[in-house]
Order: C-alpha cells, then structure tokens, then sequence
C-alpha cells in the first residue's frame, strides 16, 4: 500500500531471502507501507529494492541505524541471524521502533528477556514471525478443542505429532547462516523446532510441558550445529499429553501437525505453510472404529477448507500494524500476547537443548 500517515510505515533491516517474502506482504496488507529497507552496504539495499519491485518512495540506506533514525518509519522487521537479534532489536525498542522479529526470537531465553525488557520499556509492540498462527485456518481448528466438552470438540488433547523437515542441498549444510554457530547456533532446532514446539503449546493453549525430553537420535555438523533432532514433551494436568516433535534439515520436506483427542483428531499436512495461498485444509475425524472384521473404517476423515483473502504473512503484518496503530493513534498499551507466546516458546527451545547437554534426561518446567 502507498504511504500515507494513516498507514504503518515499516523499515526492514537486513535483505535475507526471508525478507523478500515479507516485503511483499507489507505491500499486500492494508494498513501497511513498507518506507525503507537497509543493509551492510547500501548496493545491497538498492539490489533488493529493484528486484522485489519496491515503490521509488522507499527509502535506501547502507546501515541499519540510518533507518531506526528515521522519523517515518514507524516498526521494524528484522530478518537478520539469530545471534544479531538482540542487539538490534533492543537498539529499535529504545529509539520507539516496534519490532517483528523473524524466529527464532534469540539464542536463549536470557537474550530474549533483554529483547522483551526494552520493548516494554520503550512501550512498543513486539511480535515474531509465526506466519501460521495468523491463518484463519489456525483460528477455525482452535475452536475444535478450546471447549473440550462441546459436540464439535475434539476432546481433551491426549498426544501431539509435528514435523518440520527440509532436504538441504549441500551448499545449504556447507555454508547458509542456519549451520554457523557464531550465527545461528541453534540451527534446526531454532529454525524448525520452532514452529513444532509453537504448534503444541498452542494446542495445550500455551500451558508449558511438564517436562521437555531430547531423544538420543540428533544429528551434528562439525562445528556442532544441530542438524536434525527429535525431542518430546509431557503434560501432566489437567490432562496427561504427549507431544512428539521433530525436525531436520536430512529429511523430504514435511510440515505435519496431527492432534489427537479422546473424541476425535484432525491432521494438517502443511501447517507452516499452506499448498496454496488463498486457501488452506485438514483433516477431521470423529468417532473413528473399525469395522467387522477389522477390514476397514466406518467413517473417511472429512476434508475441511479454509479460504482467506490475504496470505498468512501479510495477515501476519495486517494484525501488527493494527495493533501498532491502536498504540500510535490511540494511546494504546502493547499487546503482551506475542511476547507471552514467543518466551513460551523459547523456554521450551532451552529446555531441549539443556536436556541434549546433560544426556538426553527429561527438564522440568
């Protein structure tokens, strides 16, 4: 959208490949406006700019301070390896920039509570780049288990199964920031993990495990990256869930996310991003048995479709800005929402790690 002094104006810091994707949902979102873009080397930012149809009105800068000085941007989205998280985004909070920062957030959840102190201080909004959550197709599952009782529930949670898998090509295992430790030292578990430990605790509502197991089977590059993990997590009350997670750079791709209740089930296969980006499916299941004989089913999952006008990522930017405006505009307090989910999400990130660190033994939450 063009800018406007209605609009949030957005400045983006760093030209990953990520940013593209973001770049074109701020332009899609319509209260949005994307004003400046910078990188290390204004070439870079003017590269990016003409190769991703950026309007001539945005700005182009050679350091990403030149855009947290400038008075027309309003938030920033940050795109940059994990370990350059925290820096800069504390750096944006204290000159009252709201910040959208790609997952994962930081290294830990000591980094991340810096990130979260500045913003509050400062009194920004701060969101992560969990694009599925903002599909409507998030929403319209939520309501088959946020009344576990209802008819159209699916019962109370009893086991979770996600995946995030990539086939990496081996100048991706050779040289991508994603394998670098002084980078983003997580590596598969930050950058896929991410999104499976976010899918359960969403399903559990975002009440942390009991306790948080890695399972021997990870997989390290020689600088001791993780390349390939699995980890499970336990509840314990109200209802006992197990939730199984995991992710790889190794594998065909896959995005699953299958929940099972005491009533039904549902399984997405692309939860973390859809086949098509105007609509989006799952699987629904209620009352499954088998026949006699056990030859076969009485009932076929139903296949529900939900459509959306924007894509998840503009969706994403559109519920950013809004809240962003209500603070500008309104005088509005933050949204403490998103920051709440992120630092879940990162307690559960450390609390695999630390269990690979001592042995793959179970860390309670």
């Amino acid at each position: 959208m063009g800018e406007n002094s209605e609009t949030v104006r957005f400045g983006i810091l760093g030209c990953a490949n990520i940013a593209r994707k973001v770049a074109r949902a701020i332009g899609l979102a319509p209260n949005a406006t994307l004003c400046a873009i910078a990188s290390r080397s204004k070439e870079k930012a003017e590269k990016f700019a003409a190769e991703n149809g950026c309007p001539a009105s945005v700005r182009v800068y050679g350091s990403y301070d030149q855009v947290l000085e400038d008075p027309g941007v309003d938030a920033v989205y940050l795109p940059l390896p994990t370990s350059l998280h925290v820096r800069w985004a504390v750096r944006a909070a204290n000159k009252k920039k709201h910040v959208l920062v790609e997952k994962p957030v930081a290294l830990d959840v000591v980094e991340l509570d810096r990130i979260l102190e500045a913003v509050e201080s400062n009194g920004v909004q701060f969101m992560d780049g969990s694009m599925w959550l903002h599909h409507p197709r998030t929403a319209h599952i939520q309501r088959l288990f946020s009344v576990p009782h209802s008819a159209n529930s699916i019962g109370p949670i009893r086991f979770i199964h996600s995946t995030s898998t990539m086939s990496a090509p081996p100048e991706f295992l050779e040289s991508d920031i994603r394998v670098k430790p002084e980078l983003d030292g997580l590596g598969a578990l930050g950058d896929l993990g991410w999104y499976c430990i976010g899918a359960s605790l969403w399903a559990k509502g975002y009440q942390l495990p009991t306790s948080v197991t890695a399972l021997p089977d990870v997989t390290r590059n020689d600088a001791g990256v993780i390349l390939s993990i699995t980890a499970s997590l336990q509840w314990d009350q109200p209802n006992q869930t197990l939730a199984n997670i995991h992710c790889s750079f190794l594998s065909h791709t896959s995005m699953d996310l299958a929940i099972c209740g005491s009533n039904g089930s549902l399984h997405l296969k692309d939860f973390i991003i859809p086949y098509h980006e105007a609509s989006a499916s799952f699987d629904l299941t209620f009352g499954a048995k088998l026949v006699d004989l056990h030859i076969g089913w009485n009932v076929r999952p139903e296949e529900v479709h939900v459509a959306t006008k924007l894509p998840q990522e503009a969706l994403m930017v559109q519920e950013f800005a809004r809240l962003v405006a209500s603070i500008r505009d309104c005088g509005s307090r933050p949204s403490t929402q998103w920051p709440e989910i992120s630092r879940k999400t990162q307690l559960v990130v450390d609390a695999v790690k630390k269990s690979l660190e001592i042995g793959c033994k179970p860390v309670c939450l």
